[in-house]
């Protein structure tokens, strides 16, 4: 059978359907399609070349373009531009099933970057969450994507040092432009990026995380090797690094904090309202309202306080709920780790205790290897659980990151809990973004294709898999897991809340406090998230429902022929893509299951 449905489905589908194998097996890919397809996403590594280092792409390792210059934003419209006019000669209809899948997911790549120019976000290039300044820190730990295996390697470093230099003085001209139109972060954000800015500006050689190359030279370096990229790499460090970042700390400080706003929602921007649809549709690829979201939202808040409820009654707890939310967060039995290596052994118990299991529900497993690390001291207080990929031809592992700043202040039942485990790591991101690297059959743009609905809502779907994984034997694991969907759930309600004024910051934190086990501390990091990155946090619900959606409907449309195991295998196949596309393709998928 799972022969039948590859052969099925990607060899001989076509939009009528596949009632006549014989001569659907004749219809080929479109090679001119393809080719463009290619050409595309070549010419995008080297416009985008940290997206090349990412994935494992040696290439171009050494550039780093200024993204925040006139040319350059000009230089990557001219390159969406090209490629979309060139797809219009390309007619769906006249294309294999699979060619139309990657077509229409080509188109909404090229259509959404297009359509976000208008917006100017080169004008806020900053958030404590995620920029440049961030991923310099991470990748010139020596621990990140940016490889230190050879001579060059630490060449390529030296040169992208130059144009950090560079982009920092262009991202600085252009917030100084938003500035003056009124394109300005939250000061509550800004407060949130200065002392991480400062952490950088030091010339610690023992703790600053520039050094770590230093610290790490391969064996087979020479003593001149060593000694002359010590220097280099110390001229550099001090002279453009350290300058850089205390530029950035003096500016975020001074003028932009000042010129920082005081409301918390995307809606108090110039245009705010027509940038807050815009990122539903990136962050969902749906066209909901965000009324439709927020209302979604209340419902399923509702559901998954009704399960919590029946989950405090067998724990026997005879508080009210917002009391056992209280509890798992305050007692010490949910805290036990003293040590960083606790932390992590916990979470390499929780990936023992589902191996066994991971057969029962999917028949392909990734060769990319895995690793659990910390988060890197300089951004953990600002940091939650995170997954980065590994390159696609697995010489870097896939990392999940855990954010330790206190050993003793992590509780099993959120931060590092099963569900977490199993959302971040396995079988969530790590299955779902390894195993799309890794399939050559595909185009090569669609095996680094990113869609947070699908992704996200892939996680948050593996949570769902918890009890048939071995997990959530433990009542408070239970809860956490409910505690994690609820949150998935808040989101709704608090990032439209946000951004279109419903609510301010304190009146979302306090909405995600009543409603599940979390800290004051954790919501109020949780709510600057939704604020930094407008729309994001919309991903995770929106993307599980749909994947529920479409189980519960192939389930009573094949009965007896539906596999749990095949329509895993089968959305893990088909890569990231939006949800409007996921509905052709899962449809054909049970078509073929059907035999129909």
């Amino acid at each position: 059978m799972k022969a039948l449905y590859t052969i099925i489905l990607f060899s001989c589908f076509t939009l009528a359907g596949c009632s006549d194998t014989t001569k659907t097996l004749k219809v080929k890919p479109n090679k001119a399609l393809h080719d463009l397809f290619d050409r595309y996403y070549q010419e995008r590594l080297k416009l985008f070349p940290l997206e090349a280092t990412s994935i494992g792409d040696p290439r171009y390792n050494n550039l780093l373009p200024n993204d925040e210059s006139a040319e350059v934003l000009s230089e990557e419209h001219n390159f969406f531009t090209k490629y979309l006019t060139e797809s219009k000669g390309f007619k769906p209809e006249e294309l294999t099933l699979e060619d139309k899948i990657s077509f229409l997911i080509f188109q909404d790549i090229l259509k959404t970057a297009l359509d976000g120019e208008q917006y100017h976000y080169e004008m806020m290039p900053f958030n404590q969450m995620s920029s440049l300044p961030l991923s310099m820190g991470q990748m010139g730990s020596g621990k990140g994507s940016q490889p230190f295996e050879n001579v060059k390697d630490y060449e390529n470093w030296l040169q992208r040092i130059d144009a950090f230099a560079v982009w920092t003085d262009s991202a600085i001209a252009n917030c100084r432009k938003g500035m003056k139109a009124g394109i300005v972060m939250p000061k509550k954000l800004v407060l949130k990026m200065i002392p991480q800015m400062e952490s950088l500006t030091h010339n610690d050689t023992a703790t600053l995380i520039f050094y770590g190359p230093l610290k790490q030279f391969p064996a087979s370096f020479s003593a001149n090797d060593k000694k002359r990229l010590t220097q280099l790499y110390v001229t550099a460090i001090t002279e453009k690094l350290i300058p850089s970042y205390k530029k950035l700390a003096v500016f975020f400080s001074g003028d932009y904090l000042l010129a920082s706003r005081s409301t918390d929602g995307i809606n108090a921007l110039p245009n705010g309202k027509a940038m807050y649809n815009y990122a539903i549709y990136v962050s969902t690829t749906c066209h909901k309202t965000p009324d439709e979201i927020y209302q979604n939202g209340l419902s399923e808040v509702a559901r998954i306080t009704t399960e919590m409820e029946k989950v405090k009654e067998k724990i026997g707890f005879k508080g009210t709920l917002k009391e056992l939310f209280a509890f798992m967060q305050t007692d010490k039995q949910f805290m036990p780790f003293k040590t960083e290596k606790e932390v992590i052994e916990s979470n390499k118990a929780i990936q023992n205790k589902i191996t066994p299991h991971l057969k029962t529900l999917f028949s392909v497993v990734p060769k990319t290897p895995f690793e659990i690390r910390a988060v890197e001291a300089f951004r953990a207080s600002a940091a939650s659980p995170s997954y980065q990929q590994g390159s696609a031809d697995g010489s870097r592992p896939g990392i999940y990151y855990i954010p330790i700043v206190d050993p003793t202040k992590i509780n099993v039942t959120s931060c590092t809990n099963e569900s977490t485990f199993l959302h971040e790591a396995i079988p969530g991101h790590h299955y779902q973004i390894s195993l799309s690297q890794e399939d050559t059959t595909l185009p090569t743009f669609r095996r680094f294709s990113e869609y947070s609905a699908f992704e996200e809502g892939w996680a948050l779907y593996s949570e769902s898999l918890g009890e048939q994984l071995g997990c959530y034997t433990d009542p408070y694991q239970r809860m956490g897991a409910y505690g994690d969907e609820v949150l998935r759930a808040i989101r709704l309600v608090v990032d439209v809340g946000i951004h279109t004024g419903k609510m301010t910051r304190e009146e979302a934190i306090a909405y995600m406090m009543e409603h599940e086990a979390i800290t004051q501390e954790n919501a109020v990091a949780e709510i600057e998230r939704y604020m930094a990155w407008p729309g994001q946090a919309l991903a995770y619900k929106t993307g599980e429902l749909k994947i529920k959606e479409l189980r519960d409907k192939y389930m009573n449309q094949l009965g007896p022929k539906f596999s749990l195991r095949d329509f895993h295998d089968a959305l893990l196949k088909g890569s990231a893509m939006p949800l409007s596309v996921l509905d052709l393709y899962m449809d054909a998928w049970a078509k073929a299951s059907a035999g129909t």
